[in-house]
């Protein structure tokens, strides 16, 4: 019989320190202190509200798109409709909130399909995944300042044969789309 190793020890959460504050954002230094070697370092992390994205599904059965410029990579990204929770909003709200803006589409039977951590490595926040079923355009859209998105619809297959030919990259959306695989299974 083999013996396992021990587990990593969890490390303390001593003090932080804002290092910039942006207006998506907070990069901190953060200090720790190691429970069994008693070393302390310090660490970067960026503290970012939650985020939300939405598997917006049409009565015919599509999943509503929308293509835009992301700065990250210079390129446009084709993804599921997303943004920022706003300080105290529910993930649910904020996925029908952002839905309406971003798309005009409007729907029912919101829920939420699941939660992740984008990169826990570096990231404080969560990326919650809602589903709107019976999503049909009639609101106005409400973008931002800098959003200019387009608006689209496609078969739940045709998304997935999008992913298989790297036309859907973000992932984010590759999450969200895999829990509302599940979902659609059962």
């Amino acid at each position: 019989m083999s013996s396992n190793p021990p587990g990593p020890s969890r490390w303390e959460r001593l003090r932080h320190t804002t290092q910039i504050k942006t207006a998506i954002f907070e990069l901190l230094s953060v200090r720790f202190r190691h429970a069994a070697r008693r070393a302390e370092r310090d660490f970067t992390v960026i503290d970012a509200p939650d985020w939300v994205n939405i598997v917006a599904v049409t009565p015919d059965d599509q999943l509503v798109l929308v293509r835009q410029f992301r700065y990250g990579i210079n390129e446009f990204s084709l993804e599921i409709p997303g943004g920022v929770i706003e300080r105290g909003e529910e993930p649910v709200a904020a996925g029908v909130r952002e839905l309406r803006e971003e798309t005009g589409y409007v729907g029912t039977n919101a829920t939420l399909l699941g939660s992740v951590h984008p990169n826990p490595a570096i990231q404080s926040n969560r990326s919650h995944f809602v589903l709107v079923e019976n999503a049909v355009k009639s609101a106005e859209l409400a973008w931002d300042a800098d959003e200019e998105i387009h608006v689209t619809t496609e078969p739940f297959e045709e998304v997935l044969a999008l992913v298989d030919r790297g036309a859907i990259v973000h992932g984010l959306v590759l999450n969200a789309l895999m829990f509302y695989e599940r979902r659609r299974r059962r």
